[in-house]
């Protein structure tokens, strides 16, 4: 069986932005959501980012 790589996990900042993106969807705040995923893959683009990049 073959072993899987270990991913790096994504930095604190990814993970809030993520979070705050599904709740502002689950509140049906889809303004909030698209800003959430905008500051995401800016932040993921920029030297502040720790974790691994998304592939997309």
């Amino acid at each position: 069986m073959p072993v899987e790589p270990e991913r790096p996990s994504p930095c604190r900042t990814c993970q809030e932005f993520t979070l705050a993106e599904t709740v502002a969807n689950g509140e049906r705040d889809y303004s909030k959501a698209t800003d959430c995923r905008v500051l995401l893959k800016r932040h993921r683009q920029s030297a502040e980012c720790t974790g691994a990049p998304e592939q997309e």
